[in-house]
């Protein structure tokens, strides 16, 4: 079965990510293909290279980038939450004439049609948060 995850909730302040991050784990581990992530609303901070959370919690944003490379996943960033949250590749950096940028890799900014799209291909879409 094809699925689509949407993750809405801050890694730091919710469970969402988290969730997400161990539901994707399973579905890879039974066979199954993930589509699309997609990261909306507070949900845009888990693609940011600056988190440093303290060395006895999880890091998810390096686990989830770590995962997403393992199994060539296609990760998408909502362009206008990441903005308003201040996360931003190296184009949208040049484009606001921000000194630097923090999207990790392998993320990508892009709009809601892609989540749009990820519900339409996929024949599940789950999301984690509100």
């Amino acid at each position: 079965m094809k699925y689509a995850l949407a993750i809405y909730g801050a890694p730091a302040t919710s469970q969402a990510a988290q969730t997400a991050l161990h539901f994707a784990k399973a579905l890879i581990n039974k066979g199954h293909s993930i589509h699309r992530l997609f990261f909306y609303q507070d949900g845009v901070h888990t693609a940011t290279t600056l988190a440093s959370p303290p060395q006895d919690e999880q890091n998810l944003p390096a686990d989830w980038a770590a995962f997403i490379g393992e199994h060539q996943l296609d990760s998408v960033v909502c362009i206008a939450a990441a903005l308003r949250r201040g996360v931003i590749d190296a184009s949208e950096a040049e484009r606001y004439e921000r000194p630097a940028h923090n999207l990790t890799d392998p993320h990508q900014l892009s709009g809601l049609g892609q989540l749009i799209d990820a519900g339409l291909e996929a024949d599940r879409l789950v999301t984690f948060g509100s």
